[in-house]
């Protein structure tokens, strides 16, 4: 998994006019909290946010809050409804000592069998919840579906990564190839 790192400013608990004031700033008020540690407020240029808020692409943070650099995950982010702009964040300290459980991207490879007799792939979820050490931890899951015919499904029993595991039960589905029309009219002629 890759790493980023990102430079935030101490702030002390403050009433709603300060955190008003830190927004109106372009200041984006966060908390980070976890691994028996106390909670620690913190504020984050906007800006630099957008790196890790609008991809696809999870990462592991290496906050640096004024010297002191602290591994995290995004844990929960809060948006304005009508701007889109970033609220709040909250983030979870982790360790390499301990599993970490976030979301990863599901990639789909290749054309299905079933695909290429006129089925049609269906791609039930992007992300899917893993737990794993940080050094173990995929950037990326790609489930290839060359194999599959229609009417079958790729599961979550059916991911086998080495030192990771699957938060979900194994008949979870992932993606299955469906029959169209065209398929059913050609199967009872």
């Amino acid at each position: 998994m890759e790493h980023i790192t990102i430079k935030a400013t101490k702030r002390s608990v403050g009433n709603k006019q300060s955190i008003k004031t830190l927004r109106r700033n372009g200041l984006v008020p966060c908390v980070i909290y976890g691994q028996g540690t106390e909670n620690e407020l913190f504020a984050v240029d906007a800006k630099e946010l957008k790196s890790i808020t609008h991809t696809p692409t999870p990462y592991i943070v290496d906050m640096d809050i004024e010297g002191n650099v602290r591994e995290c995950i995004i844990k929960d982010m809060q948006f304005h409804p009508v701007t889109d702009a970033t609220l709040h964040m909250d983030f979870l300290a982790v360790s390499d000592k301990k599993p970490i459980v976030m979301e990863v991207p599901v990639k789909v490879v290749g054309t299905a069998a079933g695909v290429k007799i006129g089925g049609k792939l269906a791609v039930k979820v992007r992300k899917i919840k893993v737990s794993a050490m940080m050094d173990k931890l995929p950037s990326l899951i790609e489930l290839n579906v060359e194999p599959l015919k229609l009417g079958e499904s790729l599961t979550a029993g059916d991911i086998n990564l080495d030192g990771v595991q699957v938060v979900a039960p194994k008949s979870f589905i992932l993606c299955t190839v469906m029959a169209t029309r065209q398929t059913a009219t050609a199967a009872a002629e």
